[in-house]
């Protein structure tokens, strides 16, 4: 069960296919992909169009995805400033994969997600993993999410927004054709196993609370307590570097299970804290919260999200008896050089504590990945697929 992954930066669009189809046929020879995902940067825009064709005819996939990205992640390394173009293919026996593409429209009961696969949940084999590429300024990723949780529960949704560019300038590729609008994906079936981290680059601080009064968005108490005052009581036990932080932006962990007696990283939903109510003590977030649920506060920063991925590869390293086979990264936009002090965090994190294996992906605008079997749309994350062997 071969994976491969070819990348050039070549500036000239047709050396720089030339050049990945030939590493990818280096491990595949003649035989077709049955998945390839295509990633590219913004500095082949004039010939987006022609792209997806040039690949297939130069590797025919059955079944290939892509999309525009402002960095492209290719093994080790995340490219950020030069011109990248790269395939992950994947010859995979035994499994089913389902292609779709969506596009969404709003009506008097809700959003409609049209062009969902109708046959998705009728095959005997088991749904492993839901790939989902989508255009940021015309996709509702929740929505998306939705409709898939309602045809195929519990499957992970993993993938991102393309990103580079304003409206109309991140293109999808899905098949042998280009994509403006929508999302497009495809359901995998049978096949190798894939499991999923995501780390959304967060350290707790303080101690868990329970919601005692909430009101959709607006958490009112926290363990009887106007939840402005336990966050001020909280804000004066932090170091002054926390401070400083919790300053800059502070986030709010949603417990995905408050029935456990020990919460750690990755049990939390990490959501925005939005601001704050003098009068009333009610501190908004950009997510519903419910009475009852166990909720504690957050910090994020380098150090933090390195903590925090490096303990969630290590944790799944420790549960698993061989290393992954393949692996696919969508971070977000904001991380990168952005976020870390020295380039490449991501991806050579991956490399380091699990590879070397190939990966690829790109940084998004909004990433997909489950947190406590749940499926969401994340910032500042780093959702990441692991293919087993079959």
């Amino acid at each position: 069960m071969p994976f491969v992954v070819g990348v050039s930066h070549r500036a000239d669009l047709s050396e720089a296919i030339a050049d990945a189809v030939s590493q990818v046929r280096g491990v595949l020879g003649d035989r077709s992909p049955d998945l390839t995902f295509l990633f590219i940067t913004h500095h082949y825009e004039d010939e987006f169009s022609s792209v997806p064709k040039l690949v297939q005819a130069a590797l025919p996939s059955r079944n290939l995805l892509g999309c525009t990205g402002e960095a492209v992640i290719a093994q080790q390394r995340e490219h950020e400033s030069e011109p990248t173009l790269c395939l992950w293919s994947a010859i995979l026996p035994n499994a089913e994969i389902i292609p779709w593409q969506v596009t969404f429209r709003k009506t008097p009961d809700g959003v409609v997600c049209d062009g969902l696969p109708g046959d998705a949940d009728s095959s005997s084999l088991p749904a492993q993993a839901i790939f989902a590429l989508g255009d940021p300024f015309s996709t509702l990723p929740k929505a998306l999410i939705e409709c898939f949780d309602g045809e195929l529960p519990g499957v992970p949704i993993i993938g991102g927004m393309a990103s580079g560019g304003g409206p109309g300038q991140n293109l999808l590729f899905f098949q042998d054709r280009c994509v403006e609008q929508g999302a497009i994906g495809a359901v995998l079936r049978g096949g190798p196993p894939v499991r999923t981290i995501v780390s959304q680059g967060c350290k707790p601080i303080g101690t868990p609370w329970i919601v005692t009064k909430s009101d959709k968005n607006v958490v009112l108490a926290l363990g009887g307590i106007p939840s402005l005052k336990r966050l001020e009581e909280l804000f004066q036990s932090l170091s002054a570097r926390d401070q400083e932080l919790a300053e800059l932006g502070l986030f709010l962990g949603i417990a995905m299970n408050e029935y456990q007696d020990h919460f750690d990283r990755g049990d939390f939903l990490i959501t925005n804290v939005l601001g704050a109510d003098q009068r009333t003590g009610a501190v908004a977030i950009n997510n519903a919260v419910r009475t009852g649920q166990t909720v504690q506060f957050h910090l994020r920063d380098a150090a933090a999200a390195d903590e925090d991925f490096v303990q969630l590869l290590e944790r799944d390293k420790s549960n698993q008896t061989t290393s992954p086979a393949a692996a696919l990264l969508f971070s977000c936009n904001g991380r990168g050089t952005r976020m870390f002090p020295e380039p490449h965090h991501d991806a050579a994190t991956v490399q380091r504590l699990i590879g070397p294996i190939p990966l690829a992906g790109f940084f998004a605008q909004g990433e997909l990945g489950p947190v406590g079997g749940h499926n969401y749309v994340h910032g500042f994350t780093a959702s990441l697929a692991l293919f087993d062997e079959a």
